[in-house]
């Protein structure tokens, strides 16, 4: 007998205005079912649109087309039976620690002895039993969350949403609540019947979740729905373990289509924000390791999230340097040949690989060399991103445009009056 769907969403998209007046796709066509009892965690690349799926289905944002269904109905507006932990802690400093908690109650009217031993509950169930009368700024990162995730369960909300809570807290005191989440979850100690989850961590989803949903990026569809069929408490030195890992891995790392130089009109070719340092270090490991690496083995040697070394492989697939592989990172002789070289050389190799495969690039040098002085405001350039992008990825794909057309002296960049310019031959 299959689980009752709680919460549903239908063709959910989501664009934002942009300044010329058109739209930019940030999610497309997005329909997921959340049973009860179900942990689900929702992974992607930067840019994705996580955490905007995630304020839509708490129904913080409206979509641009589509639906959120909560128990069978339209969800038009936050609902008390849903409650959110954000990845800033979000405390107000001139309360206490139970007055923190006590808030959200008190706003449902609620009387104030009733809130009271309700809060003193939640806040013993996340283990700060005898911090009520602290202040956020007593408190250590992790026991500001604990404060963030008991808020969340005094109103004993029927789902839980949970936006990335543990990614600003260093790594022990994370893995430490991601086990007494996972402790409160599995004996049914937490008032409520699912999580939703958005992480970029993969241990962390394979380690918590029922099931995992990937999403691709630019704009954010659904690329996987995996099972996560292993039993609590989970040891990720496990073979089982691993093997779910390096699936999803692959799914996030496996390019959706091969990028081509020109991109249809619509579609604006996205570069990976990472370093031409970053990229030329990557190379050089996987050489040193036989050429080939397995993507997932790789990023824990490094200690790098899937967001920190996602950019890293997309960037040199885009370039040539490497293709990926059933979950595998293969350098192509252009890759070797890159790695190998010596600084001179890889910054011929390097321009001769932007100039074949980046449009942005291409774009900038054109513009450069057709007016008299070869020399133009970054101001131009951010405006026509800002047709395909945010202002603020806007500036980021230029910036990260500036940085490899640099390293290959195809242009110049004046930092003091913020132009790019050709510089003068001979």
């Amino acid at each position: 007998m299959s689980k009752k769907v709680i919460l549903e969403t239908r063709g959910l998209t989501k664009n934002f205005p942009m300044s010329s007046g058109k739209e930019l796709p940030v999610l497309e066509d997005i329909n997921i079912q959340v049973h009860e009892g179900e942990f689900l965690s929702i992974l992607g690349p930067s840019g994705a649109g996580k955490s905007t799926l995630l304020r839509i289905m708490v129904g913080l944002t409206t979509p641009s087309k589509g639906e959120v269904l909560y128990h069978g109905e339209p969800l038009s507006k936050a609902n008390p039976k849903i409650a959110m932990v954000f990845q800033s802690f979000a405390l107000f400093p001139w309360l206490t620690v139970l007055e923190n908690v006590e808030l959200g109650l008190k706003s449902f009217g609620l009387a104030e002895n009733i809130a009271r031993g309700k809060s003193i509950a939640a806040l013993d169930l996340v283990g700060l039993d005898g911090f009520e009368d602290a202040y956020p700024r007593e408190l250590s990162g992790g026991m500001r969350q604990r404060v963030g995730i008991a808020r969340a369960l005094v109103i004993e909300p029927e789902i839980l949403f949970m936006d990335e809570p543990f990614s600003a807290l260093d790594i022990l005191t994370a893995d430490n609540l991601r086990g007494e989440l996972a402790d409160l979850w599995v004996k049914k100690k937490l008032p409520i019947k699912s999580i939703i989850f958005v992480t970029h961590n993969i241990d962390e989803a394979v380690f918590l979740s029922d099931r995992a949903l990937i999403l691709s990026h630019n704009p954010g569809k659904i690329k996987a729905d995996i099972s996560v069929e292993l039993p609590y408490i989970r040891d990720k030195n496990s073979r089982d373990f691993k093997y779910i890992v390096d699936r999803i891995f692959t799914i996030l790392t496996k390019p959706a289509e091969q990028i081509p130089f020109l991109l249809k009109k619509e579609r604006y070719q996205f570069l990976p924000h990472t370093k031409v340092g970053a990229i030329a270090g990557l190379t050089e490991l996987v050489h040193d390791k036989g050429d080939r690496v397995d993507i997932s083995v790789l990023a824990s040697e490094l200690s790098m999230e899937v967001d920190d070394i996602f950019p890293l492989i997309e960037a040199s697939v885009f370039l040539d340097f490497g293709e990926i592989k059933e979950g595998d990172f293969i350098l192509t002789d252009r890759g070797k040949e890159f790695s190998e070289a010596d600084t001179l050389k890889k910054k011929e190799i390097f321009k001769e690989a932007v100039l074949r495969n980046i449009q942005l690039i291409n774009q900038i040098i054109q513009t450069l060399q057709s007016t008299s002085k070869h020399r133009i405001s970054e101001t131009f350039f951010t405006e026509i991103l800002e047709n395909h992008f945010t202002p603020d990825e806007a500036w980021q794909q230029l910036e990260t445009a500036i940085d490899w057309g640099r390293y290959a002296e195809i242009f110049a960049y004046d930092y003091d009056t913020g132009e790019l310019y050709l510089e003068k031959q001979g």
